[in-house]
């Protein structure tokens, strides 16, 4: 059990490492056996986060998302709406101050059975 922890937690700094060291927009999380996203993740990240504009958790087995996930990428744009909508014990998404393209903003309140919460189009966040 503890290798196969062990190389989860080798499979997370490996694909945050990627994500740096190639400046991507993307972080890609999917399979990680995640059951909260790790701090440590943000310490790393801490000079990119601004460039990340999707975070892929596919596949894991995550309860929640803290305020500081949203706050600290708040740079995200594509949000997907129907997987959001298939979570049947999803009760609300915080998304404000996220730049969220229009289709997102369109399609998801139909679609959703959960509260999304969401910024004025072109609103910014409040200064630090």
């Amino acid at each position: 059990m503890l290798r196969k922890m062990g190389e989860a937690v080798a499979r997370v700094a490996r694909k945050v490492n990627e994500t740096v060291e190639s400046g991507s927009d993307t972080l890609d999380l999917a399979e990680c056996k995640l059951v909260s996203f790790p701090i440590g993740i943000y310490k790393v990240l801490r000079n990119v986060t601004d460039q990340i504009h999707l975070i892929t958790l596919a596949n894991n087995e995550l309860k929640s998302l803290t305020s500081k996930f949203m706050t600290t990428f708040c740079q995200l744009r594509d949000v997907p709406v129907e997987k959001l909508a298939a979570m049947p014990a999803l009760r609300r998404i915080n998304l404000r101050f996220n730049p969220l393209n229009a289709e997102v903003r369109v399609i998801a309140p139909p679609l959703i059975k959960f509260d999304m919460l969401m910024s004025p189009e072109g609103a910014r966040a409040p200064p630090p």
